[in-house]
């Protein structure tokens, strides 16, 4: 991070504080329309995107947000507010009225990495928001150089277990699921492999096909169409089984019991927004995500619909922290202020 969104990190935390009071005062209204969960909504709802237009979480909340719009007759409007590790974002919904019409959709990052990796941070998951409901998850694939001499995951396993020299593996960035990735998979196996972080997919891939780096992380539309030119060969997937997107790439979890590293894309509420409207969204987005033309759609783009109610996102969210913990320290990557 620049010195600039170090300090607003660090100095969030007394605006949050304004904001919530705020926000608390606005809650009065929102628990007298509890009841009123039959007739929501009755204007449009706001998907409040913690990221740039374009990227996993964007992407999900517009698929679902249009489908919910045809579905419940009022606009779901997405808005954009990245900055800050996602602090602008969480402060967009804690200055809300918690009354069931602002929702924040974002990637694993925002509730299970982040609090790991910054100690300033001007939100807390648990305290100051609500799960609505695990909308989907997109497996990250590694990816392989087409020269390299392993061909499969057991021979790159074998391969970095006695190799001289570390192996080089680019990826999206320190902290990201994509980093997180190989370095729980380094510590499981004890494999030789060194860590060259790009600003984001569209430099990492690249990279490998430049054969700068022998091995990238990315999701599959970034690597498809490079493995069918032959420009690079796709080893292993990061979540927990095969996944539907290419059935014949081997999990990681065939080797390593348990590892799931998938990234994961969730609708959350501000804390004190009524329960019956929590409810009763999560409802209408299982329904959404069911529809075959929304798998199809979300599958032609790498990604797989989940849906689920609101206390089996909050499992998730829980176990996700607890996977992320483990390379975290792995990789000896200390919390900024």
């Amino acid at each position: 991070m620049t010195h600039s969104v170090h300090r607003f990190v660090r100095h969030a935390a007394t605006a949050a504080t304004r904001v919530g009071l705020a926000a608390l005062l606005g809650c009065a209204p929102a628990l007298a329309s509890a009841d009123d969960a039959a007739d929501y909504p009755s204007r449009p709802v706001r998907f409040v995107v913690p990221y740039a237009t374009g990227g996993l979480p964007d992407t999900v909340a517009r698929i679902i947000g249009q489908r919910l719009t045809e579905h419940l007759g009022k606009s779901f409007v997405v808005e954009n507010k990245p900055g800050a590790n996602g602090v602008v974002a969480a402060q967009t919904l804690m200055g809300s009225p918690h009354d069931g019409y602002t929702f924040l959709v974002t990637d694993g990052s925002m509730m299970s990495i982040n609090p790991s990796l910054y100690k300033d941070l001007a939100y807390e998951p648990k305290r100051d928001f609500m799960p609505v409901s695990l909308v989907a998850t997109s497996p990250l694939f590694i990816a392989a150089r087409p020269d390299f001499p392993a061909g499969t995951l057991q021979e790159f396993v074998e391969l970095a277990k006695k190799s001289p020299t570390g192996i080089t593996y680019g990826s999206s960035g320190v902290g990201s699921s994509h980093h997180l990735t190989m370095e729980a998979l380094k510590s499981a196996l004890n494999l030789r492999l060194d860590h060259v972080p790009f600003r984001g997919s569209g430099q990492a891939v690249p990279a490998l096909v430049g054969k700068q780096v022998d091995l990238v992380v990315a999701a599959l539309p970034s690597l498809s169409g490079f493995a069918q030119k032959g420009q690079a060969k796709i080893l292993a997937t990061n979540s927990l089984k095969r996944s539907s997107l290419a059935p014949n790439v081997p999990a990681i979890s065939e080797i390593v019991p348990d590892f799931n590293f998938a990234v994961t894309v969730g609708v959350l509420a501000p804390t004190g927004t009524p329960q019956a409207i929590v409810n009763k969204l999560s409802a209408e987005i299982a329904k959404v995500v069911k529809q075959p033309e929304v798998i199809k759609q979300l599958q032609g783009l790498g990604i797989e619909p989940v849906g689920g109610t609101p206390s089996e996102y909050a499992q998730a969210i829980d176990e996700e922290a607890r996977r992320y913990a483990g390379p975290i320290k792995a990789a000896g990557i200390k919390p900024e202020n």
